[in-house]
């Protein structure tokens, strides 16, 4: 019984992120599994197994594209945030307030 809350404390506490990412590892293993095994048992050298391991393959590779997503996107926020850089004609040519009717108009 131990085990059992722990083993829920674990997935209670887990972040989405976390949680897609295992069941898409789990995913991407049972459709290649399930491919080598039409091909082990000879059931893809016909039309129905050759199908079924097709769709097997086309969901490793949906789950597969998914999991490089979020690998990139994780390393992504690792990375530092670039600070933004001001260029020096901004920098010196800073806003004139506009002239009012109290105030004489410059004509350079």
């Amino acid at each position: 019984m131990l085990f059992g809350a722990a083993l829920y404390r674990i997935f209670t506490d887990m972040s989405d992120r976390a949680g897609l990412f295992l069941f898409s590892v789990l995913m991407v293993i049972v459709s290649l599994a399930a491919a080598a095994w039409l091909l082990v048992s000879g059931q893809a050298a016909y039309v129905d197994g050759l199908f079924l391991m097709l769709t097997c393959l086309l969901a490793a590779l949906s789950f597969g594209l998914y999991l490089m997503f979020l690998i990139n996107r994780a390393k992504e926020s690792l990375k530092p945030a670039a600070p933004a850089k001001v260029s020096a004609a901004a920098a010196k040519s800073a806003p004139k307030p506009a002239a009012t009717a109290s105030q004489p108009v410059e004509t350079s």
